[in-house]
């Protein structure tokens, strides 16, 4: 079967373990830690980057540092993972729904604004498959009415926007680095901060509510509990993994860039033919291939190729269930807009395998296959 994701490993994971336990620290924020912070910093330009255990953690962070509390509301895209909308619903806040746009599948700019209610405390864009959502637009919505704007970047580590990295664009950022994304370290993940006024409560939340921080700066001469937070750090272990990874990132994601183009020019004649449509990226953008997806006519077609690609031996999945109606979804949020895009892109939305050392060749000659077989007449 080909798999549909695969870990990848550089090469130097294990080894970085092991001197990770040779010096004597496992537990958070030692030298790897140190060292990914630093190599996050100098490639994206943040004020600061803390690492945590996944990128549901660094939006919770952000939740935490929004402010939002009982009947506050935020804006964000039905089409994403429920961690966008369970860190504000944690808080007891209200996820409001967007529809996405039709080409990038991204939250809809131009819809945001009419959503906007005197509850509304944040806006949250969700770069879907590394493509940018449309900032520019969303930085003015937010300055114009007080909102802070945080991204959920977990599929968009290495991608950018009018040449900035998708993460430092917001206030806030969360990075994912699960291993279903492009540089991994089997969970966690990572909060940027981008507006420096936040970055000590950041710290302080991270390191449950204390100043421990702080301290080993030289900056109080104890630690003390002095705000709410929880345990947010990833261990040693789970750093020097990640570093690993971030140290190869440009060729991981010049690699992938390579499978994403093979399908992408592969299926330009299925595309002209009307059989499906191809992922679009605007021209302002440059993305990470962190995903290749295909949409498909119906909801029965692409059932039929999921079955088509089985019995090749391919292992090809749809994505999510919409959030606004999922049973959390409803009892938690509402929707702001009709979600004609969405729903579509719920049923029609087919992601092929993509991973360095995938058979490229193989899973695009199995779904040529498939869009022949349940078009031939019967």
């Amino acid at each position: 079967m080909e798999a549909f994701n695969r870990p990848f490993l550089t090469g130097r994971e294990f080894d970085y373990i092991a001197e990770a336990h040779a010096h004597g620290m496992l537990a958070g924020d030692g030298r790897f830690t140190s060292r990914c912070h630093a190599r996050l910093e100098q490639a994206l330009g943040c004020a600061k980057a803390l690492l945590t255990h996944s990128c549901t953690a660094a939006l919770e962070m952000g939740a935490l540092l929004a402010g939002v509390g009982p009947g506050d509301e935020v804006i964000l895209p039905s089409y994403t993972f429920s961690s966008t909308a369970n860190a504000f619903v944690l808080r007891g806040a209200v996820p409001v729904f967007v529809d996405i746009r039709p080409d990038t599948l991204n939250l809809d700019e131009r819809l945001v604004e009419a959503a906007i209610t005197p509850r509304t405390r944040a806006i949250v864009p969700v770069h879907y498959a590394g493509v940018a959502c449309e900032m520019d637009a969303l930085r003015d919505i937010a300055q114009r009415h007080r909102l802070m704007l945080i991204e959920d970047a977990a599929q968009a580590y290495g991608a950018h926007y009018r040449g900035r990295p998708l993460g430092t664009l917001g206030a806030l950022g969360c990075l994912s680095f699960h291993e279903t994304k492009n540089v991994i370290s089997g969970e966690g993940g990572a909060l940027l901060v981008n507006d420096a006024t936040l970055l000590r409560r950041a710290e302080i939340l991270r390191e449950k509510g204390t100043d421990r921080s702080a301290f080993f700066r030289g900056e109080v001469d104890k630690y003390r509990w002095v705000d709410v937070g929880s345990s947010y750090l990833p261990g040693e272990l789970v750093a020097a993994f990640l570093l690993a990874q971030l140290e190869q990132g440009d060729e991981i994601r010049r690699r992938r860039l390579e499978i994403w183009q093979h399908y992408h020019d592969g299926l330009a004649e299925l595309e002209a033919r009307g059989s499906l449509r191809r992922p679009v990226v605007p021209p302002h953008c440059a993305h990470n291939a962190h995903m290749y997806y295909v949409l498909l006519p119906s909801l029965a077609a692409r059932q039929a190729v999921i079955g088509q690609l089985r019995d090749a031996g391919v292992q090809a999945v749809f994505h999510y269930v919409p959030l606004h109606s999922s049973p959390a979804g409803q009892r938690f949020g509402r929707a702001a807009t009709p979600m004609p895009h969405t729903d579509a892109a719920a049923e029609r939305l087919l992601r092929l395998p993509l991973w360095i050392g995938v058979d490229r060749e193989r899973v695009l000659r199995s779904l040529v296959d498939a869009l022949q077989a349940i078009s031939a007449p019967r």
